[in-house]
């Protein structure tokens, strides 16, 4: 991989930017072309010397490529194999990121793409979009799901594992359509969830508003990410819908049989639901970041006092601890207010906990 090659963009949103800026982290001296509809991503991608060719036009730019990257949203992805094709090398691999993937293998199927392909799909994201909040860590330690064709060469499939490892993601090759029901389950239905959760209380709230006033701690952990990108998922929705109805109707059965065991007061149904579930949630493991992304963050008890925050900031920050997000806990999760500190790692997190304990401070730690 010393070899200086070019590499293609097609889309530069939140997951095409990341993995642009990864590149050009890792492999400065590589040329990276890039189309995005939003001239003003373009701009401001070239201003930071992150892409080297700003294309208008999806064009003879893109001749010469060893990667091509369709980042773009689902549907169009599909529209831009087209496109693309005439300007594919022997050597090049054509991949994409969504996280759908049995459209676009029958889109390649049907073009007769299939030696050039190896759907992808960085499982890593934000619910924030767009190029401006793209980043080259976003998909370190992220597990990155490969989809090959079967016409693709073992070689590019090895060679595109090894270009994905070094830029600190975590490559899993997987049948395409295994692919989306696993998706569908663990990354569709929590965002179809949220959005529905928000729109509930949204539609049951008070005139004046209480539940969005109080809404706090564990209600907007889960529903982070109903403040993704509605066109995205309005895409996924429609591109994976058998997998997800199948899956919906699953949850909405598991949901009558909760239902069923509040109604009657079922002690021990509720409870082994519970337990049941704490049990698989705690046996998942925390290393790799994926599309609702892990948050880093000890509570902490102060006392309500003049200087209280400026205190453990000055402590955190003399020794080298960067915060990214501070403030008071304002609902009553734990008995006393408490100060909620949220860091960039997992490191500085428990640096954090192990410091302020030793001033004597009382620290939760949440999973």
């Amino acid at each position: 991989m010393d070899q200086k090659k070019k590499i293609g963009f097609i889309g530069l949103g939140l997951i095409g930017g990341s993995i642009a800026k990864a590149i050009r982290q890792y492999y400065p001296d590589y040329t990276i072309t890039a189309f995005d509809k939003n001239k003003e991503t373009l701009a401001l991608a070239t201003q930071e010397s992150v892409i080297d060719v700003a294309a208008t036009h999806i064009d003879d730019s893109f001749r010469g490529c060893s990667y091509i990257f369709l980042c773009a949203p689902v549907s169009y992805n599909n529209a831009y194999l087209k496109q693309v094709s005439q300007f594919l090398g022997e050597d090049c691999i054509l991949t994409d990121v969504g996280s759908v993937k049995t459209s676009i293998h029958r889109e390649v199927e049907r073009m007769g793409l299939g030696k050039y392909f190896i759907g992808g799909h960085p499982m890593a994201g934000s619910e924030k979009s767009g190029y401006s909040n793209s980043k080259a860590m976003l998909i370190e330690n992220a597990y990155y799901i490969l989809t090959p064709t079967e016409e693709v060469d073992p070689e590019k499939v090895t060679a595109f594992e090894t270009f994905i490892e070094s830029l600190r993601a975590l490559p899993v090759v997987l049948d395409y359509r295994q692919h989306d029901q696993i998706t569908g389950t663990i990354s569709h239905l929590p965002h179809i969830i949220a959005a529905s959760l928000v729109c509930l209380v949204r539609d049951t709230d008070t005139k004046d508003e209480l539940m969005k006033q109080l809404a706090a701690g564990g209600f907007k952990d889960i529903t982070r990410i109903a403040s993704s990108s509605p066109t995205m998922w309005q895409h996924i929705c429609l591109n994976n819908k058998e997998n997800i109805a199948l899956i919906l109707e699953r949850y909405i059965h598991m949901l009558q049989e909760a239902e069923e065991a509040v109604s009657e007061g079922d002690a021990q149904a509720l409870y082994q639901l519970f337990d049941s579930s704490r049990n698989y949630r705690n046996s998942i493991p925390g290393g790799s970041s994926g599309p609702i992304k892990k948050v880093f963050a000890v509570y902490c008890d102060i006392i309500d006092e003049a200087g209280g925050i400026a205190t453990i900031a000055t402590i955190l920050a003399s020794n080298n601890i960067n915060i990214k997000n501070i403030g008071i806990v304002h609902n009553r999760e734990f008995e006393e207010g408490v100060l909620r500190i949220e860091f960039y790692d997992d490191a500085s997190s428990r640096k954090a906990a192990q410091l302020l304990q030793k001033y004597r401070y009382i620290v939760y730690e949440r999973q």
